[in-house]
């Protein structure tokens, strides 16, 4: 649950900053948005999660 959380709030700052930056426009944040929120939905939702957490793990091996 902590890695979906950090996620969720790196990606969230991510689009802020480009939103403000103006190097997308609200448009594009709102479909980019919409596909996320629907893609959660389907059966995409495990297989993304999954790698998403063996990349963290992978990651987390590196440390020294």
């Amino acid at each position: 649950m902590m890695l979906s959380i950090s996620a969720v709030a790196l990606l969230g700052a991510a689009a802020f900053f480009l939103l403000k930056s103006r190097a997308v426009s609200v448009g594009a944040a709102a479909v980019l948005f919409l596909f996320g929120f629907f893609a959660a939905g389907t059966g995409a939702y495990g297989p993304i999660t999954q790698l998403c957490a063996a990349l963290a793990h992978s990651l987390a091996g590196l440390r020294p």
